[in-house]
């Protein structure tokens, strides 16, 4: 594990799960630390002020990182936290960006609710292995493709060029009916970081005329999507934000 996934991990483990914040700020953090998360105030302070209260509010916390792979400074983690016995249960899609000694400079997340009954095919976990990591770059180019000429420009037509046949969908039944009948329009994609056969977009998406920050989690085989979760939380309006916002 490198040296940036580990601190990335640490933050998570040591900090959100196991309350021991000073540990994060004092050896998983850089000297800075810019924070895009809804409600967290920016830098290590608002770091701290936040996750105190959360501790508080949320004295029995079980996390777990699904699956995680890293990009240049970039380190993506999707991530399932079940918290007091199960009262409230999120998904979060987190990338944390990392300085040249490995530690926690930045950080981009969108949190989803984990639905009440049980889906028949589960949003967040599910088998995860990392392959094909000569194939990172043609992966990462194809999804911007796929972004461009399907969700932004609205090329149905061009979905099977993308999306195997039997592709497995975490999100809708079917996600090209789900982007015809909901007015799907990808406003523009702030980030595009892969791995091997997993590439993962952050954008901004607006969904029937209500915008959302979202994350596209794909996983590929043979160049095409073979996979796909979704976690997307509503933008925030400007005059709620307590950091630079979500992007």
């Amino acid at each position: 594990m490198s040296k940036q996934m580990q601190n990335a991990t640490n933050l998570y483990l040591r900090g959100i799960r196991d309350g021991h914040i000073d540990e994060v700020l004092d050896n998983y953090m850089g000297e800075s630390y810019t924070q895009h998360s809804t409600g967290v105030k920016d830098g290590k302070a608002g770091f701290k002020e936040f996750f105190q209260d959360f501790h508080k509010r949320n004295p029995e916390r079980e996390i777990q990182i699904v699956r995680t792979f890293e990009d240049g400074p970039y380190v993506f983690q999707h991530v399932y936290q079940k918290l007091n016995g199960g009262q409230a249960q999120w998904i979060t899609a987190d990338i944390f960006k990392a300085d040249d000694q490995g530690r926690i400079v930045e950080h981009w997340d969108v949190i989803d609710a984990y639905p009440q009954e049980k889906p028949a095919v589960d949003p967040i976990f599910g088998d995860f292995q990392i392959e094909d990591e000569n194939q990172t770059e043609q992966n990462k180019a194809k999804i911007r493709l796929f972004l461009t000429y399907v969700m932004q420009n609205h090329d149905y037509s061009r979905f099977n060029d993308f999306v195997k046949d039997n592709y497995v969908e975490h999100d809708a039944v079917s996600y090209l009916d789900y982007l015809k009948d909901n007015d799907v329009t990808y406003d523009f994609v702030f980030k595009v970081i892969g791995q091997g056969n997993y590439v993962v977009s952050y954008s901004q998406v607006t969904i029937a005329g209500t915008a959302y920050a979202m994350f596209d989690i794909f996983r590929l085989e043979g160049g095409k999507i073979a996979e796909h979760w979704v976690n997307k939380e509503v933008m925030p309006k400007r005059g709620e934000l307590t950091n630079s916002g979500k992007f």
